[in-house]
């Protein structure tokens, strides 16, 4: 049985900005609530923008993580970050940055400093991804995923291929770990491709058309449409009107209460103001 889609979520006519170097569009949980979509807790997308050179990378300065994963996903330019653990690095297009905060860290992100001197055309997804009460007080550790690590499966015909980052495509099995079940694919179909693939009913399920124009289990969505799916089916079908781009994510809901302010992810409103008192009392470290 075909996955109904429930909703079609349209671009807002507006982007927010995420401190400098972030122009975004939000649609979770502006458009989706968390709970609807658990685990997925945020969905920002930077949609495709060119940024003048600049001696000063822009990004966004010192803040802290708890209780959840960041997911990073870029397409266009590059990426760098730092944390209080003294962990590093940067991500070039086709690559993921896959961050669990769990017990609490400080980070920074801005644009590479070599992409920021040149400026171009930036795009890019962040997700959040939320942790089950068990793990909410993990090390916090990262996945990076380069393009070479992340698994492919490509379409026959020159139809174009499809980036496991998480979870498992047709019997491809994903590149990251992950808490809960989780599936997470960049799918790249080229004019009059089309494929099929099942996600289990039980998972709650959207995509983003990043580029192009696709049809969907026989509607036509737009570029930079996003799209929830009903739990009632399992099968997903393609096809491309033009060459497209689609960022396809579902996970088994994790049935807990959320409880969030900012940054910090929890089950209650005492958890927050505890991951807030630690915050202040600088138990996630220095970060400068």
């Amino acid at each position: 049985m075909k996955k109904s889609i429930e909703r079609v979520l349209t671009r807002p006519t507006q982007a927010g900005m995420v401190g400098d170097g972030f122009r975004v569009f939000n649609f979770i949980p502006r458009g989706v609530t968390q709970q609807r979509l658990s685990p997925f807790l945020m969905l920002d997308f930077a949609a495709a923008f060119n940024f003048s050179p600049t001696d000063k990378p822009r990004g966004v300065d010192v803040h802290p993580h708890k209780g959840f994963e960041t997911v990073t996903v870029a397409y266009k330019g590059s990426v760098a970050h730092h944390d209080s653990a003294g962990n590093s690095g940067v991500i070039h297009p086709g690559d993921v940055q896959w961050m669990t905060a769990g017990a609490g860290i400080l980070h920074k992100e801005y644009h590479e400093e070599t992409f920021a001197a040149r400026g171009g055309v930036f795009e890019m997804v962040q997700l959040w991804v939320n942790l089950p009460k068990k793990d909410k007080s993990a090390q916090p550790h990262y996945q990076s995923l380069t393009k070479e690590k992340i698994g492919k499966t490509v379409l026959p015909d020159n139809g174009g291929e499809v980036n496991v980052i998480a979870g498992n495509f047709n019997g491809n099995t994903g590149a990251a770990e992950t808490y809960t079940d989780v599936n997470l694919f960049n799918v790249k179909l080229n004019s009059g491709a089309s494929l099929t693939t099942t996600i289990p009913a039980s998972h709650n399920t959207a995509l983003l058309v990043i580029e192009g124009r696709i049809t969907v289990n026989g509607k036509e969505i737009e570029e930079h449409s996003f799209i929830l799916f009903k739990n009632d089916g399992e099968e997903i079908e393609f096809s491309a009107t033009k060459d497209s781009v689609v960022l396809v994510l579902s996970g088994e809901p994790i049935a807990e209460p959320i409880a969030s302010y900012g940054p910090f992810v929890m089950n209650t409103q005492a958890e927050i103001y505890e991951a807030m008192e630690e915050f202040q009392n600088g138990k996630y470290g220095v970060l400068n």
